[in-house]
């Protein structure tokens, strides 16, 4: 579809699925040869955002892993809320693992910051970011983002797991507010 019309917005295709699925198969390739030597390392998936990417990435990588997921909010409508909540907490172990965090998308930094100060509580070896969308413009934090799929724009997109007022999820492809 070329567009797409969610509650008040209308939003026309903005990346194809296919860009999509190129950009995640080149940072699956980098995670397997970066992570090749680690101990099942844990993939923390960040809902309900990342579900697709995360789903995607996953049947890319070679590894011997652990896949979780984590449930945390932050926006409301088109804007962030400045504000992150912990809907669902992690229940593995992540004791002197390798941790990757697995985002839809990272804007101005806040969920990553906060999540990571949380795992760091819970004494991991080493904890990587690897984000589906990366928006430079927007990002205030100071965690560096160790694997970008697609840098944009300080957009707002959905689709491909992101979603307007919980609409939009479903379509494989991103689209920005027309």
């Amino acid at each position: 579809m070329e567009r797409i019309i969610l509650q008040d917005k209308s939003f026309r295709t903005y990346i194809p699925y296919q860009e999509i699925d190129k950009a995640i198969e080149q940072v699956a390739a980098a995670l397997n040869r970066d992570l090749r030597n680690e101990d099942k390392p844990v993939f923390i998936g960040i809902l309900n955002g990342s579900f697709m990417f995360a789903a995607d990435l996953m049947k890319k990588i070679n590894l011997n892993c652990v896949v979780t997921f984590v449930k945390l909010a932050s926006y409301s409508g088109t804007c962030s809320t400045g504000k992150v909540r912990e809907l669902v907490g992690l229940g593995t172990d992540i004791t002197d693992r390798t941790v990757v965090v697995v985002e839809d998308v990272v804007d101005s930094g806040k969920t990553i910051e906060k999540l990571v100060e949380d795992l760091k509580k819970r004494n991991p070896r080493q904890i990587k970011i690897c984000t589906l969308l990366f928006k430079p413009d927007a990002y205030q934090g100071k965690i560096p983002i160790d694997y970008v799929c697609i840098k944009i724009p300080n957009d707002f997109v959905v689709g491909y797991g992101l979603d307007y007022n919980d609409l939009g999820r479903q379509f494989k492809d991103l689209y920005v507010i027309d």
